[in-house]
């Protein structure tokens, strides 16, 4: 009987797989291009919330953004963008760079209309920041 129950498992599984691929397969793709419009930010996590009445969209795990616009990318371990102030912050391990500058902090806010940073560093640590300068044009 268990044998039984191991072969109808194997060929469940198959039909299973091989239906998964067929939608997968034959599902309409859209192109990164296609998905992403000028002065979008992307957003990436293992969990995200949107609450429409606040405004308030948070991201948590692995957060990473992508804001092609400013060429700012961005990753953290939470993210919360409040869409009313147009401001982001990033918590846990912030890491940003914006065209080869970057920063490492424990908490950063982002002042998109003004294109700000803010950060703060962990108690007992300090902000770190690497800035590209090239030599003034003669």
């Amino acid at each position: 009987m268990n044998s039984i129950f191991c072969s109808r498992s194997r060929y469940l599984g198959l039909i299973l797989a091989t239906l998964l691929n067929t939608v997968i397969l034959t599902s309409p793709q859209i192109s990164e291009a296609q998905s992403t419009k000028p002065g979008s930010i992307t957003l990436k996590s293992d969990v995200q919330e949107s609450n429409a009445k606040t405004g308030i969209i948070t991201a948590r795990g692995n957060v990473r953004i992508d804001y092609p616009a400013r060429q700012i990318q961005a990753t953290a371990t939470q993210a919360q963008y409040y869409s009313r102030e147009r401001r982001l912050i990033l918590t846990g391990n912030v890491y940003v760079i914006q065209e080869g500058n970057s920063m490492r902090a424990e908490e950063m806010t982002y002042l998109i209309d003004e294109g700000r940073f803010i950060a703060k560093p962990q108690s007992d640590r300090q902000v770190e920041s690497t800035y590209i300068i090239t030599a003034p044009e003669q």
